[in-house]
């Protein structure tokens, strides 16, 4: 079988390989700016700016004045009190993480990504509703009044987008700072916000601060902390951000330059989240609304595709031992035709996921 594994091409609407062209159904380049033209034109603008990479530190007595420019705008963009921005949502998440965690009791999430663990593995086998039920339990009989909980905003691969209003049952002298990774969903699910609904936590004992990779949707090798003032100014202390390079200066340009392109791109992909929702209802495929990621665990469905020059992401979850977890993934860059004949493969009898 062809293996996909030594690329040297963006991963696009098609992969070239072989002579042959593969439609691509799978990534997580929700936006398609990796290969949108005007994006990478911005970026080019930007290299020309400010050179390839700035290689100092925050902390540096040099600064490209970029950095403070784009935090600026990504904190009012999504309504948040301030931001940073570090080089990845790796680093962003163990910046947060580091710095805050410390605050109160600490309770993970089912599915928290390894990029917000600690030291220890914090794999959770409940559900994400009887987990809630048990840790807003365990909070309201505790003796403690700090606490924090760490989470996804959704699982991309199942997929799920996880609620978290039923804290606000809560007693007021709890006092909850929730620390949410929103690398699949932010600016995706709804245009310049957060995929998570930030009024669950409009009380004043529930605090947010959102993370995110931008390498995801917004096509921005960087990572992003979103929250109140307080905790960003605590985080800019932490020795994760004052000593890491930051991102590429002319990826932040283009992240600053790109909001028509982004509106643009955002645009399509809902016009084709939704043309995929229909044309794909008589599959069985599971899809959280307004995000572009259609699962499956039917076994055979990738070869099948694959043999119809379909490439789809495909692995094993939750264990390397666990059977295969398809992903249709619709982006901004496929075409209402290929859609469509996407449709038609997977209702034809050769594949035939009814």
């Amino acid at each position: 079988m062809t293996s996909f594994r030594n690329l040297h091409q963006p991963t696009g609407r098609t992969i070239h390989i072989d002579g042959q062209d593969y439609a691509f159904f799978g990534g997580t380049a929700y936006l398609g700016l990796l290969d949108n033209p005007a994006y990478i034109q911005l970026y080019k603008q930007g290299i020309d700016a400010y050179g390839l990479n700035n290689g100092t530190s925050r902390t540096n007595n040099v600064q490209l004045g970029i950095y403070e420019e784009a935090e600026k705008h990504m904190a009012q963009r999504f309504g948040f009190e301030d931001a940073v921005l570090l080089s990845s949502g790796y680093l962003a998440a163990q910046a947060v993480v580091r710095s805050l965690a410390k605050i109160g009791q600490v309770f993970y999430a089912p599915g928290s990504h390894p990029a917000l663990w600690l030291e220890e593995n914090h794999s959770e086998n409940r559900s994400f509703q009887q987990w809630k039920t048990d840790v807003i339990q365990e909070i309201q009989e505790s003796a403690g009044s700090q606490f924090v909980i760490i989470s996804n905003c959704l699982d991309n691969l199942t997929p799920e987008l996880f609620e978290f209003s039923d804290f606000r049952q809560l007693p007021k002298h709890k006092k909850v700072l929730f620390i949410l990774d929103d690398s699949h969903g932010i600016a995706v699910l709804e245009k310049n916000r957060p995929s998570v609904d930030t009024a669950a936590f409009e009380s004043e004992n529930l605090e947010l601060v959102l993370l995110a990779s931008l390498a995801k949707g917004m096509g921005t090798d960087a990572g992003v902390i979103l929250g109140p003032e307080r905790y960003i100014h605590l985080i800019r202390k932490h020795p994760i951000y004052m000593g890491a390079s930051p991102s590429a200066p002319a990826a932040l340009f283009a992240l600053l330059k790109g909001q028509e392109i982004y509106e643009a791109a955002f645009e399509r992909l809902h016009e084709n989240i939704a043309l995929a929702k229909d044309l794909f209802a008589q599959a069985r495929l599971q899809q959280v609304p307004r995000f572009p990621v259609f699962t499956s665990k039917e076994p055979g469905l990738y070869r099948a595709l694959l043999k119809k020059k379909v490439l789809i992401s495909s692995f094993p979850y939750p264990l390397p031992t666990s059977p295969l977890l398809n992903r249709i993934v619709i982006s901004a860059l496929h075409s209402k035709e290929g859609i469509q004949a996407l449709s038609e493969i997977l209702l034809s009898q050769d594949v035939l996921i009814l």
